[in-house]
């Protein structure tokens, strides 16, 4: 009997460990359950595109998908090989979709797999559409499927589609490719075994790194953080190279290596795509931004007269803004970003592109681009320290910070202002520090940023020292 536990939907879909949570029959539970709930949607009849990555089992998952679907009756369509998260959701929105169902477990580490649902205007669906699956869940146990995938497909119930034609056809149309081979840029590009493989090289000259399926992702986690770049790093410290590319296993997100070698991180990453859209595009509207995300996001909009809307961490609290708004960039810290005239949604590759284009336009490297914002606004010092901890420490830490007031000394600061919108912003002087629980796995997030002087892995910490984890 399946437990209605089983399946927890987090901060994006539902992600859980394979053969554990994560089997065969809870994707079945979760697929009809979708197909329960968007059976009656105004655009149900142009049917469901289903999409996978590279992960284990990854097809296979997706084919059960599709077999449950297809088996109530929907329009069923498959990508006829791994795809991309954000070619997907642009699917979804291309095709007049009533949804997408995209089968990854994004950065995670590769023992999950997960189950991620894009709404019909290609971006992240709301927690009101996901609340509805979890309800119907509720009532499904054990799911069987009378015909088999290869005969729903004979029959024309399911339908193969080339998903990664039609992205990479898209791009060429959406992004200055001329401009770019004409500045004759060396680029090394780190798929890190996922999804974004031999995308950019389609367009361009590149050293790929991590271009092959390989479900062990090298025995990691293929999430584009520093501590799993080192060989990108390396290889660009030669000198002989001028951006490095990161993206993660479904490549929505993305992670920029400067010309020396050094990482640039998510903040400045989003502050350049910013100046680039606005400096050099001309492009007006809001900026939205996740509440980890760095101050210097805040000094740019100011200085510049742009409205900036703060919201809680995930990205579908910045899609929904972006749908219904007149937004020029929406970010969060992890190296998620949404650029208008594109998708409500990450897009790792599109980025990188987009990244390039930006290199060719102004005609100077990553670090004197980055080194122009530091001379306008001060040097801003981030980092991310994710803390597995018992459930027990844990919950113990989040209470102490909720018994935290201003006037108390948290990290060697004195805190001024706690802000709650998605767990706890300790503000001090020349920074603040977040404390908040993961939404897709069993840690803590401790976030910081100091400026002025780098105090931000003292601060960090000092912090996980008081919180007792």
């Amino acid at each position: 009997m399946a437990n209605k536990e089983d399946v927890k939907f987090g901060t994006d879909g539902w992600r859980g460990i394979i053969a554990d949570t994560y089997t065969f029959n809870n994707v079945k539970r979760v697929a009809l359950a979708t197909a329960k709930v968007f059976k009656n949607h105004p655009k149900i009849d142009n049917g469901i595109i289903i999409g996978y990555d590279t992960r284990f089992q990854g097809r296979q998952f997706a084919e059960t998908v599709a077999s449950v679907i297809a088996s109530e009756g929907i329009k069923t369509m498959i990508t006829d090989t791994f795809v991309t998260t954000p070619a997907v959701s642009l699917l979804a929105r291309d095709l007049e979709c009533a949804l997408g169902v995209m089968i990854t477990a994004s950065h995670n580490p590769y023992e999950y797999n997960g189950y991620k649902l894009k709404d019909e205007f290609g971006g992240s669906m709301s927690i009101e559409e996901i609340a509805k699956i979890e309800h119907e869940l509720g009532s499904i146990s054990n799911v069987e499927v009378k015909e088999s995938f290869t005969s729903l497909v004979e029959r024309g119930a399911i339908e193969y589609f080339d998903g990664r034609g039609y992205y990479l056809k898209y791009i060429s149309e959406k992004i200055d490719i001329a401009k770019i081979k004409s500045a004759n840029l060396k680029v090394i590009y780190d798929a890190m075994y996922g999804a974004g493989q031999d995308l950019i090289g389609n367009f361009i000259e590149v050293k790929q790194l991590h271009g092959e399926v390989n479900p062990s992702f090298g025995g990691g986690a293929p999430e584009p953080v520093r501590k799993n770049l080192n060989e990108i790093c390396n290889d660009m410290k030669s000198g002989s190279y001028d951006i490095g590319i990161v993206t993660d296993g479904d490549a929505d997100r993305i992670a920029i290596i400067e010309g020396n070698g050094e990482f640039l991180d998510a903040q400045k990453t989003f502050a350049l795509l910013l100046k680039y859209l606005f400096e050099k595009k001309k492009l007006g509207g809001k900026v939205v931004r996740g509440f980890s995300t760095s101050e210097l996001i805040k000094k740019f909009c100011d200085k510049y007269g742009i409205e900036l809307v703060t919201v809680p961490i995930g990205f579908k609290h910045i899609s929904k803004i972006m749908i219904t708004d007149d937004v020029l960039i929406g970010a969060e810290e992890s190296g998620g970003i949404g650029i208008k005239g594109h998708l409500p949604e990450r897009d790792g590759v599109y980025n990188g592109l987009l990244y390039l284009e930006m290199l060719a336009e102004y005609g100077k490297s990553i670090s004197e681009l980055k080194n122009e914002l530091n001379d306008e606004f001060g040097e801003y010092f981030y980092q991310r320290n994710d803390v597995h901890t018992t459930e027990e420490k844990k919950i113990a830490a989040l209470e102490k910070c909720k018994r935290l007031k201003a006037g108390d000394e948290v990290g060697g600061k004195r805190i001024l202002e706690i802000d709650p919108l998605d767990g706890f912003k300790l503000k001090f002087e020349n920074g603040w520090v977040i404390v908040r629980a993961s939404g897709t796995e069993p840690l803590l997030r401790i976030y910081c940023e100091t400026s002025g002087v780098d105090e931000t892995a003292d601060v960090l910490s000092k912090t996980i020292k008081f919180l007792g984890i």
